[in-house]
């Protein structure tokens, strides 16, 4: 049986889109089994995929946040700045500031926002973000979950 939203039309198994804003091309995906999802979830996914680009600039200034430290965020910019493609990435950032590390975290491209709202409690990773810094050249990707509340659950390096 499903459930039909406003915004996602006929809840299945999958849903996908395409959203440009800025210089940005993200796929957005919807994954939900609709037995399991509830239509304030689904809310709260649409205002997600409304409100994308303040989640974007959160979730930059969270990264940015983290550059003290030895995790994830620092690690994905070492593997990216120090790699095998450093040419393509330098042409990837669009930001001079003076701060190599801030330049690059401005510039990367949001290239995928997975929606789960069939994980909707606090603490449930809700939807992941996923990041790169020259994405057509690289394979490293900072992806960072957050909950229903946009609360930061885990940013992690892929590479």
């Amino acid at each position: 049986m499903g459930i039909e939203h406003d915004y996602f039309g006929l809840i299945g198994d999958y849903w996908s889109e395409r959203k440009e804003y800025g210089d940005q091309d993200v796929e957005l995906v919807l994954d939900a089994d609709a037995d399991g999802v509830s239509t304030a979830a689904l809310d709260a996914a649409a205002v997600m995929v409304g409100e994308l680009e303040l989640i974007d600039d959160e979730l930059r200034n969270t990264f940015v946040g983290e550059l003290d430290g030895r995790g994830p965020v620092v690690s994905f910019l070492a593997s990216v700045l120090e790699g095998d493609d450093v040419d393509a990435v330098d042409a990837a950032i669009t930001r001079e500031s003076g701060d190599r590390q801030i330049d690059a975290l401005r510039s990367l491209s949001l290239v995928r926002v997975d929606l789960r709202p069939d994980a909707d409690g606090d603490g449930e990773v809700f939807a992941e973000f996923e990041y790169a810094l020259a994405p057509e050249e690289t394979d490293a990707r900072l992806v960072a979950s957050i909950d229903i509340g946009r609360e930061v659950v885990d940013v992690r390096f892929d590479a």
